[in-house]
């Protein structure tokens, strides 16, 4: 065992699932930080302490979490961490179960429990730190949360019982975060909320989310401002007006639509039809025609058959969206669908998934071919291998496509943008090299 001294414990904070679990588990690492704690984001070495900050939205991450507990849990039960902590949306949806299954585990807490954690760690809450945080990412983008929670009932979806409803959050305090976060050199702001269209029904009793990109602008530094995971139904058109207004709001627009088959979508309770998805995915274009629409599906929902599968297939052909991810359905507890019979088969699943994506990567491999030859500004996010790695205003980190430039013949810095001339292009990735100015 480790022999105590009277430093304070060193913390390793390990983050499981979404970009909004990562901006949690930045604001433990401030509030422990500002209490004189050295904490780490995912390094082992030497730690005293570990916080593993979980997800729980389909088997699979909740599979991740579990393992990622347990592997801690011997870490703990040989002698190398003195004390392990769960926190995340896994502990506050099963926390009764994983404190039976998992006692190694010296506590478990909820997504909203965050002085509760600090205390047991014999740390304050300090308000005076709002605002204020550490990142986790590359220096120059960083994660806004801008709500938590959401007020939809989406049949499949577990994050209401594991977020609770909708609470946006003040534009004065989400300015304040902004200017902090480009006063340590954040260029790009990336916005999330389980629902970024309801943003300020709560608190100011409208949509608010224009008013909150305008304010936005107005902060030095950022040059980039991305919008992640709108809904359909209903959607506020003044948003895209907003967004062709605003230079800084990137041309860009992250609304999962989950399906296209209209008796699915009813059984999703995604209160929209196919007809007035496609009409909102044409009147965004019309605003802004090259706008990038990144989209999810979900395949193998209970009840789907295969042709509400090819209905999907065919919308995708149809609206040939510029980004698409595939989940294939998970059978989650206490939600509506689960009182549905999980009548899709794995293989079956993986299956529509596979042929989904291939109808996509035919779609994205044309669209960058006809950026060869073009130019686009790009933000340089690392040096990976024998490449400069950046992405244009069209592609969100770590998700989307990625532009590389060859080291050894130029030179790039890290955090800056640049202007590359496209000139290869691959079904995800393009390639590029630097505009050459006449002087």
């Amino acid at each position: 065992m480790k022999t105590k001294t009277l430093r304070k414990e060193k913390v390793n904070v390990v983050t499981l699932g979404c970009s909004k679990n990562l901006v949690d588990s930045e604001n433990i690492i401030t509030q422990l930080r500002g209490n004189d704690f050295e904490v780490s984001h995912e390094t082992d070495e030497g730690s005293d302490i570990v916080i593993v900050n979980t997800c729980g939205f389909i088997d699979l991450a909740k599979e991740e979490s579990v393992n990622t507990i347990l592997s801690y849990a011997e870490e703990k039960k040989a002698g190398n961490i003195e004390k392990l902590y769960v926190t995340g949306c896994l502990s506050q949806r099963y926390k009764d179960d994983l404190e039976a299954e998992i006692p190694e585990v010296d506590a478990y807490f909820g997504t909203m429990e965050l002085p509760g954690l600090l205390a047991k760690l014999n740390a304050d809450y300090k308000h005076e730190l709002i605002g204020e945080r550490v990142t986790t990412t590359p220096q120059h983008f960083a994660y806004l949360k801008i709500s938590e929670g959401c007020n939809r009932k989406c049949s499949f979806c577990a994050i209401p019982l594991m977020r609770g409803k909708h609470i946006s959050q003040p534009i004065e305090h989400l300015v304040a975060q902004a200017r902090n976060l480009a006063r340590i050199g954040v260029k790009e702001l990336i916005l999330i909320a389980q629902e970024l269209t309801y943003y300020g029904l709560d608190i100011y009793k409208e949509r608010a989310l224009p008013q909150l990109l305008d304010a936005l602008c107005e902060v030095d530094g950022i040059e980039w401002i991305r919008l992640h995971y709108a809904y359909p139904s209903k959607f506020p058109l003044d948003i895209i007006h907003t967004m062709k207004r605003q230079p800084k709001v990137c041309n860009y627009l992250d609304i999962p639509l989950q399906h296209a088959a209209d008796n699915v979508l009813a059984a999703m309770k995604r209160q929209v039809t196919r007809e007035e998805t496609t009409k909102l995915i044409n009147d965004i274009r019309s605003i802004i025609p090259d706008i990038t629409i990144r989209t999810t599906m979900l395949v193998g929902f209970p009840g789907e058959t295969e042709e509400d599968f090819e209905d999907l297939c065919d919308f995708v052909q149809e609206m040939q969206f510029e980004r698409l991810g595939v989940f294939q359905y998970s059978h989650e507890e206490n939600t509506t669908a689960h009182l549905m019979d999980d009548d899709v088969s794995p293989e079956i699943k993986v299956d529509r998934a596979n042929r989904l994506m291939a109808i996509q990567q035919e779609i994205s491999y044309a669209k960058n071919e006809a950026k060869i030859g073009k130019q686009f500004k790009v933000l340089i996010d690392r040096k990976e291998g024998g490449y400069f790695v950046g992405r244009t205003e069209s592609d969100s980190a770590e998700v989307d496509n990625e532009v590389l430039v060859e080291a050894s013949q130029h030179f790039l810095r890290i955090g800056d943008f640049c202007e590359l001339t496209i000139i290869d292009a691959e079904e995800y990735d393009l390639y590029g090299e630097p505009v050459v100015t006449s002087s």
